[in-house]
C-alpha cells in the first residue's frame, strides 16, 4: 500500500517543480515578466516594428517638401524613437535579452493573430508573415526611389497600414497583460496611432489616393 502512495507523492512534486518552472519563464524573478511573457515579447516586436516606422520616416522627411509630411514624420521620428527607447530599457530592467529565438508575434499566439497579411492587398504582406503592417524590403526600395507626390502617397499608405499592424498588437498585449507601465504604453499606442491613422487618410484623399484595405477587425 506505500508505494502507490510514494508514487502519488513523486507526481505531486513533479508537477509542483513543473508548475514552478512555468511560473518563472512568463514572470521571472521577483515578479517581473519572464523571457517568454507577454510583456516581453510585445517590448521585443514592437522596438522592431517602431524602427521601420522611423526608417520610413526619415526616408520621406529627407524627401519631400511637402510641410504636413514632413511634420508627421518628425513626430513618428520622435515618438516611436523614444517609446522604443522604453522597450529595450524595460528588457534591461528585467533582464533578459533584447534580442531573443522566439518567433515574432509568438507571445500573441492562441489570441488572434493568424501570422498572415490581407488577400486585398498582397502586396502589404507582413514581412516573414509575422508581423502585421511591416512593408516589404520591395516598398520600402521603392519609396526611396519615388519623388515628389507619388512619394508622399506611398509613404502615406505603408505607414497607415504599419500604424494599424502597430494597433492590432497594442490591444493584443491589452487582451493578456496587467502590468501598469506596459497597459499603459499599449493603450497611448493604439490612441496616438488610430488618431494618426485618420489624419494620414485625410493627407491622401488631398493628394487624390486611398489608403490600402485596413486590416483592422
Amino acid at each position: 500500500m506505500e508505494k502507490p502512495a510514494k508514487n502519488s507523492l513523486l507526481i505531486a512534486c513533479a508537477v509542483l517543480v513543473l508548475a514552478g518552472a512555468v511560473i518563472f519563464l512568463v514572470w521571472g524573478r521577483s515578479g517581473t515578466p519572464g523571457d517568454a511573457s507577454a510583456e516581453a515579447g510585445f517590448a521585443r516586436d514592437m522596438a522592431t516594428h517602431h524602427a521601420q516606422a522611423v526608417d520610413m520616416s526619415f526616408t520621406i522627411r529627407d524627401k519631400t517638401q511637402s510641410k504636413d509630411v514632413r511634420n508627421l514624420a518628425y513626430d513618428i521620428i520622435t515618438t516611436q524613437s523614444n517609446q522604443r527607447g522604453m522597450f529595450q530599457g524595460w528588457l534591461q530592467q528585467w533582464e533578459l535579452d533584447q534580442a531573443t529565438d522566439r518567433r515574432p508575434m509568438a507571445w500573441m499566439a492562441g489570441h488572434g493573430h493568424s501570422g498572415s497579411g490581407t488577400s486585398a492587398a498582397p502586396a502589404a504582406v507582413p514581412v516573414g508573415g509575422a508581423m502585421p503592417g511591416m512593408a516589404s524590403p520591395d516598398q520600402l526600395t521603392k519609396l526611396k526611389e519615388l519623388q515628389g507626390t507619388a512619394a508622399e502617397v506611398l509613404f502615406l499608405q505603408l505607414m497607415i497600414r504599419h500604424h494599424e499592424g502597430g494597433v492590432q498588437m497594442a490591444e493584443g498585449l491589452l487582451k493578456l497583460s496587467t502590468r501598469d507601465e506596459v497597459v499603459s504604453m499599449a493603450q497611448k499606442i493604439v490612441n496616438g496611432q488610430t488618431g494618426e491613422i485618420k489624419l494620414m487618410t485625410e493627407m491622401l484623399k488631398q493628394r487624390g489616393a486611398q489608403p490600402y484595405p485596413t486590416i483592422l477587425k
